[in-house]
């Protein structure tokens, strides 16, 4: 039997199953997928995928091959797409055997593709790069013969500014419905978690939360709708008294200046819990906040004990973990915050 933990996650299924469903309705008469990539942005394609299959997800989106084999454990009938291509033949060979879609990003891979499938004539995705530069075919090489062979399922392309009020996002949306009409195509994307919160102009037919179904708001208008899906429990592993004039951790940046208790708390680098994120930083013990001392180490954080006298080793406290807030607080990104959460956490 495996010893108790020290970290624990707790995923709230509820609210995760109630963001695709708020995102889903959002998009009006478009259909909402899911970004599922580095394994659910860091909370889980086991705890995440059944959830959101539950609730209505059809089409599922990660970044690598090496995801797909995951996802497949999870889904029957919906769609995988893979949106970095096929890079390598092996790659091609690995669709067909699975049937995840590739998301075409290139001349070159457009041309893999037609190559390996030939006569097979394959669904795939196009991906057009309408002016975040990252990846996709650009606008003038639609006309290609190699993009005309391709048998396009979903036309995408990607919103570069849609968490901000930019005019930059009517640009992108102008450019693409005009590449729309250049290619062959089912169907069209081009909202992430941030482009639904733009309005129903930029859904077309499917929108790609990805952010925003694990409790990320990258917009205002999503504020009240999306729910906080991970909730980060650490226990109390040592408790010690400091006297005045005492400094703790690395270079002493925290000096006792009268008698105090504290705590040493199991959480650190491998935990998401960096350097950075320590400064003016508390753990929660209920509704008591509980300040971090000095400098967040490897694996260990301390905390002030000082009016807490009833906490003690194997008691958990909770890690302010409402991403907007936390953002705000620590300046890591809430794309970072969940997906350095690492491995150590129970779930």
């Amino acid at each position: 039997m495996s010893p108790e933990p020290t970290l624990r996650l707790r995923i709230d299924k509820q609210a995760l199953a109630s963001n695709w469903r708020e995102l889903d309705r959002m998009s009006g008469t478009a259909s909402a997928g899911a970004a599922v990539k580095a394994d659910c942005y860091g909370l889980g394609i086991d705890q995440c995928v059944p959830t959101l299959r539950d609730a209505g997800a059809r089409h599922f989106f990660v970044a690598h091959w090496s995801e797909v084999a995951a996802l497949r454990a999870h889904i029957d009938g919906a769609q995988i797409a893979v949106l970095h291509g096929p890079v390598h033949d092996s790659d091609v060979a690995y669709a067909l055997e699975t049937g995840a879609v590739p998301v075409i990003n290139s001349l070159d891979q457009a041309r893999r593709w037609t190559s390996g499938t030939a006569g097979a004539n394959a669904k795939c995705h196009l991906m057009i790069d309408t002016g975040i530069n990252r990846l996709g075919v650009a606008p003038s090489e639609l006309s290609d013969p190699a993009i005309a062979a391709l048998n396009i399922d979903i036309a995408m392309s990607h919103l570069a500014n849609a968490d901000e009020n930019s005019a930059m996002n009517a640009r992108q949306l102008s450019a693409f419905r005009e590449c729309l009409d250049a290619v062959s195509h089912d169907s069209a994307s081009l909202s992430n978690s941030a482009g639904i919160g733009l309005g129903t102009d930029y859904a077309f037919d499917l929108t790609r939360p990805g952010l925003s179904l694990y409790g990320g708001v990258p917009r205002d208008e999503l504020l009240g709708v999306i729910k906080q899906v991970a909730h980060v429990q650490v226990a109390i592993i040592q408790t010690r008294m400091l006297k005045a004039g005492d400094a703790v951790g690395y270079n002493g940046e925290f000096t006792a200046k009268t008698p105090m208790r504290v705590g040493t708390v199991s959480l650190g680098y491998a935990d998401g819990f960096l350097r950075v994120r320590g400064p003016g930083a508390v753990l929660m013990a209920g509704e008591r906040a509980l300040r971090i001392l000095g400098k967040v180490s490897m694996d260990m954080v301390v905390v002030d004990l000082s009016e807490a006298d009833d906490l003690g080793e194997g008691d958990w406290l909770e890690l302010p973990f409402h991403l907007p807030d936390a953002a705000q607080q620590s300046a890591v990104s809430q794309y970072e915050l969940l997906t350095t959460l690492g491995h150590r956490f129970a779930r």
